[in-house]
């Protein structure tokens, strides 16, 4: 059994890397793998994408789908969670006055899909505030539920919100809307491998998720599920050969792309989920805990409560950042800028600054407390001045 989990990966041995959740991060095993697969599909493209692909997809597609507790028949290949959203988004038929519910918390890239689409349909983005910080998810619930209008189509909600880093009570959600007339289309693009799934038993009619952050697949795996019910009118952005045939004909072709992160799923779900004895169960609940605990290390360095309750948090975790004092660099940077002064020091982490500045953090197996001290030590250099 390893414990020298940082070895496992190819990141810069040079750099903290405490920012898993923008693009995740692959193991050399699953690397290698995904290496192989392109060496067999260059010696005979022909026959890897023409004649082997679909039952290769569909055997990807069993694993996956155990994993996220669904059916393979409501679950086809994307490219990552923003693709997926699109999908839907724009495979439905909106018009004038019809409504698309989001919150302050959804992830920027979806929340300008969903105001191009309704710029060109006539219909409207609703915005539900949901505070943050925040007592509980009851507050979720209550911002999100008084948004509901009788114009309501859809409602976009994210799992685990990118910028925030809560996990949103998404259950609760989908049913309430759903007793209400409106479907849910859920952003999942940072759940899988953070928290357990049931995607047959939550009944969204649209869920999305990657499998190359958490998960641990290469770049480009991800899924979209779509409740039986829902498929014939959802189709993938690009139209191709597979149009008229099918839910999976449609998206499992889109045109000669490079099919490998999505048939390298399997790998990235059966090694990391041998990495600690209890398997999945485990690997996420070690994730959390130290997430919690270098919450706690951060929130204590710059004298702050924490700004959600624990059960709202998983792999990640954000905390707001009070007023930096004059002179010091966070007084003097911008987001952006910011991030650069920490990476010059050897640390790579997120911040935000829109509506107010926010700093999250990851933790992922490769991932230790001293870490996070190190960042503790440099935050305070950073808001402070030293």
């Amino acid at each position: 059994m390893y414990r020298d989990f940082s070895s496992l990966w190819p990141l810069d041995p040079t750099i903290t890397h405490l920012n898993h959740g923008s693009f995740g991060a692959c193991p050399k095993a699953v690397l290698a793998e995904q290496a192989a697969l392109r060496a067999e599909m260059e010696r005979e493209p022909v026959d890897f994408l023409a004649t082997q692909l679909q039952n290769r997809l569909d055997a990807a597609r069993k694993p996956l789908a155990v994993f996220l507790g669904a059916d393979p028949v409501d679950l086809a290949f994307v490219t990552n969670a923003t693709a997926g959203v699109n999908a839907v988004l724009r495979s439905l038929n909106f018009g004038p006055g019809d409504e698309l519910l989001v919150t302050n918390h959804t992830y920027a890239a979806c929340r300008k899909a969903a105001e191009y689409v309704a710029a060109r349909t006539g219909a409207r983005v609703v915005v539900a505030t949901v505070p943050f910080p925040l007592r509980d998810d009851e507050e979720v619930v209550t911002a999100i539920l008084a948004c509901v209008s009788r114009n309501t189509r859809l409602a976009l909600i994210d799992h685990i919100t990118s910028p925030t880093a809560l996990v949103l009570p998404v259950a609760r959600l989908v049913a309430a809307l759903r007793a209400r007339g409106v479907e849910t289309l859920v952003d999942g693009a940072h759940a899988p491998g953070q928290v357990p799934l049931a995607l047959g038993e939550l009944g969204a009619a649209y869920y999305t998720g990657n499998a190359h952050k958490w998960m641990c697949a290469p770049k480009g795996a991800a899924f979209l599920h779509v409740r039986r019910d829902r498929q014939r009118d959802v189709h993938p952005l690009v139209i191709s050969h597979g149009y008229g045939s099918g839910f999976h004909a449609e998206f499992d072709w889109t045109g000669t792309c490079d099919p490998t992160p999505w048939l390298c799923i399997p790998e990235a779900i059966r090694f990391m989920g041998a990495l600690l004895p209890g398997g999945w169960p485990e690997v996420m609940a070690t994730n959390r805990a130290l997430a919690l605990r270098a919450r706690v290390l951060l929130c204590a360095s710059l004298g702050l409560d924490a700004p959600a309750p624990d059960t709202m948090i998983a792999s990640m975790a954000s905390i707001p950042l009070s007023l930096a004092e004059p002179g010091s660099p966070a007084a003097s940077l911008d987001s952006d800028r910011l991030g650069g002064w920490f990476r010059e020091r050897g640390v790579r982490t997120w911040l935000y600054s829109h509506p107010a500045p926010l700093l999250r953090i990851s933790a992922q197996l490769y991932n230790d407390i001293v870490q996070f001290e190190k960042l503790a030590r440099l935050l305070v250099e950073a808001m402070h001045g030293g």
